[in-house]
């Protein structure tokens, strides 16, 4: 099969003569990464690791931070050649053939669709945990409470997650509509997440009993349930950080300031995420939900969902953060926390729907998707028929899976992202050396091999239900691409022109 390079240089093309202001400085850059990273992860994901690892979940954090540091520096340098729109999908098509790219961009899909699912369900967790303690915060009005079947999906013991299901369907609305996200809301609700977990570790922290750190690992640390597993969901806590790396060509002096923007954010949302897990394990406890006869029992499954039946304990919580200032006496900042998620998670939404429908754009405009998906409304001037497609599939796995497993869902995609984005900074150093780079990674060979391996190690501990629905994806997505895309490409047709 050939494989269809599209060459850098028709790629950069397309950004000739759009060369960008050079203003951002290191400090500027960790500000940009920290307001990108912090979010959905560390608000939802703290009760999955702590069914995983217990009070260990602390070292999972680490894990995960590291695997995104070397990854975060291998994405700097490709996207200081490659300038453009596209993400990984793009950089694939560069290096490695049309074929891998179009599985990337395939992967891509469950990177930035399923993570806007996940996300959907963390913001319906805290907001009906806030309608349930509506009074506290709003004397003059009464507490809501949704029945459980219509808060959860399947596998969580219940019907279907309508507050999931809505908000995505809302937001696809509005990306149809060209909503646009204001920088100065988003800076505020930024701000806002930021003063809620401060808040989270102040109150917290100081309350922490050492006996509810042992025992540390209760499940060990290799394996599907255990450090490793807990690593690789909260994998999730650190997307975002390719908003440093993406900014290499509008960096001063990139070299130096982008290892800082990048290092220095993942750095400081490490230290962060660690006093949160500290004040979570310490003030509440953390060890996981058995089975009667004392079994692990895996995190978002049914059997979990149902010894969480009336039992109030971290792993079980759906708001984990606001669940455990409200154990802790402080109900009325609980709440205020669970409205910060409320207000800000939407926007996490809309930035990964608004994503995933710029990839499905680009592949399509490309020739490997039919052409529907790259048409315009005649109105809003919005792809609205691959937003529409978008906001349907984010609502249906919003609305049935729970948020651990949609969150191992998505990190499949975006290890699979970051495993090629590393290997083809590799190929391109051996095959394009001279090549002007405006950031180059630092002891690539290290870096670059740390960060597939670490990448593999952590697929490696996803549950095998999530590597086989992976696998499946995969394999779908070529059988999509022999039946359509092969043929039909531009770069196809382009080459079947050429003598």
């Amino acid at each position: 099969m050939n494989l269809r390079i599209k060459s850098l240089e028709q790629i950069l093309a397309t950004a000739a003569g759009k060369s960008l202001h050079r203003s951002l400085g290191a400090l500027q850059l960790m500000m940009l990464g920290v307001g990108a990273i912090i979010g959905t992860g560390i608000f939802v994901l703290t009760a999955e690791a702590a069914q995983k690892a217990g009070p260990a979940m602390m070292i999972s954090f680490v894990i995960a931070g590291f695997v995104c540091a070397v990854a975060a520096l291998c994405y700097a340098e490709m996207a200081s050649m490659i300038p453009v729109s596209g993400s990984a999908y793009i950089y694939t098509y560069a290096i490695m053939g049309e074929a891998i790219a179009w599985i990337v961009g395939w992967a891509l899909i469950l990177e930035y669709a399923i993570s806007a699912s996940t996300v959907a369900v963390g913001w319906s967790g805290y907001m009906v945990g806030l309608l349930r303690h509506l009074h506290q915060l709003l004397p003059f009005l009464p507490d809501l409470i949704v029945p459980a079947q219509w808060v959860n999906g399947p596998w969580n013991g219940g019907l279907i997650n309508v507050p999931a299901l809505l908000i995505s369907l809302l937001i696809a609305w509005l990306l149809v509509m060209g909503t646009k996200e204001s920088a100065r809301v988003n800076a505020v609700l930024v701000s806002i997440k930021i003063v809620a977990v401060g808040a989270f570790i102040l109150l917290s922290v100081p309350v922490m009993h050492a006996e509810n750190f042992h025992p540390f690992a209760p499940n060990g640390y290799i394996g599907k349930l255990g450090v490793g597993a807990a690593a690789a969901s909260i994998f999730f806590a650190y997307v975002g950080f390719d908003a440093v790396s993406t900014a290499a060509e509008e960096t001063r002096n990139p070299h130096r300031n982008i290892p800082i923007g990048l290092l220095g954010s993942l750095a400081i949302c490490t230290v962060c995420y660690l006093l949160v897990a500290m004040g979570a394990i310490g003030s509440v406890g953390a060890q996981p939900v058995v089975g009667s006869a004392g079994q692990a029992l895996s995190a978002g499954s049914m059997e979990l969902a149902a010894a969480c039946r009336g039992l109030h304990q971290l792993a079980c919580s759906n708001e984990p953060l606001a669940y455990v200032l409200r154990q802790i006496h402080w109900p009325q900042i609980g709440n205020l926390l669970g409205l910060a998620a409320g207000l800000a998670l939407p926007t996490v939404i809309l930035t990964m729907m608004f994503g995933q429908t710029r990839i499905f754009f680009a592949m399509a405009r490309d020739g490997l998707l039919p052409s529907v998906f790259a048409t315009l409304h005649p109105k809003y001037k919005t792809p609205h028929v691959v937003t529409v497609c978008t906001g349907v599939f984010v609502a249906f796995f919003a609305a049935l899976f729970p948020v651990g497993k949609l969150a191992d869902i998505a990190n499949t995609g975006t290890l699979c992202a970051f495993f090629v984005v590393a290997l083809g900074v590799l190929i391109l150093r051996l095959r394009d050396p001279e090549r002007r780079r405006t950031f180059r990674a630092p002891l690539l060979w290290v870096v670059g091999p740390l960060a597939i391996f670490g990448c593999l190690f952590l697929f490696s501990q996803l549950s095998t239900y999530t590597e086989l629905l992976f696998v499946s994806w995969t394999l779908a997505g070529i059988l999509v691409y022999v039946a359509y895309g092969y043929r039909r490409s531009h770069l196809a047709r382009y080459t079947a022109k050429s003598p």
